[in-house]
C-alpha cells in the first residue's frame, strides 16, 4: 500500500471514533446533539452517530468538528447506512434484551389492537417519531418512551 494513499473509513470505524471522542470529551449525547443541530431530534442524531441513520452534509461536518473527527468521517456520517447493528438475533445486552422481551410478550397484542383499530397494515419505522423522557417516581425513576409511526395499510391488488 502506498504511504500517501487515503485510508478508507468504514461505518464501524467511524462509530468507534465517535464513541472514543465522546468518552474523551466528557460530553453527554444530549450535549453533542445540541451542538450539531437544534432542529433534528437527539434520538435521530445519536442513532446516526452510532451508525444507524445518516446526517445531512452540514450536520455531518458539524459532528466531525464537535467530536474532532477527520473530514473523511463526515462523508461516512452522511452516507445511507446498512441498518441493524445487533451482533446476534436475540440481543444479549440486558437493556436491549428487555425491548426484545416486550416484543416477544406484547408483540401479538400490539398487532391485534393496531390492526383492529386501523385495519390490515403496519406501523412505519420510517415515518416515525420517538421521544424519551425520565419520569420521577418515589419507587424509582421510570423511563418513558413514546413512539408514533404512520400507519401504512397493505395494498390490495
Amino acid at each position: 500500500m502506498n504511504a500517501t494513499a487515503p485510508i478508507t473509513l468504514t461505518r464501524d470505524t467511524v462509530t468507534e471514533m465517535v464513541r472514543a471522542a465522546k468518552r474523551q470529551s466528557g460530553l453527554s449525547w444530549k450535549d453533542i446533539c445540541a451542538r450539531i443541530s437544534s432542529e433534528t431530534s437527539p434520538i435521530y442524531i445519536t442513532a446516526a452517530l452510532l451508525g444507524q441513520m445518516s446526517l445531512t452534509a452540514e450536520e455531518a461536518a458539524k459532528a466531525a468538528e464537535v467530536l474532532g473527527l477527520p473530514k473523511d468521517a463526515a462523508l461516512v456520517l452522511a452516507e445511507v447506512p446498512y441498518r441493524g447493528s445487533l451482533p446476534t438475533a436475540v440481543p444479549t445486552d440486558p437493556l436491549i434484551y428487555r425491548f426484545y422481551e416486550l416484543i416477544a410478550v406484547y408483540g401479538t397484542t400490539w398487532k391485534e389492537l393496531i390492526q383492529e383499530d386501523f385495519g390490515d397494515g403496519i406501523m412505519s419505522a420510517i415515518d416515525f417519531e420517538m421521544e424519551m423522557d425520565r419520569q420521577p417516581d418515589p419507587k424509582g425513576d421510570r423511563v418513558k418512551i413514546t413512539m408514533s409511526g404512520k400507519f401504512l395499510p397493505y395494498k390490495r391488488y
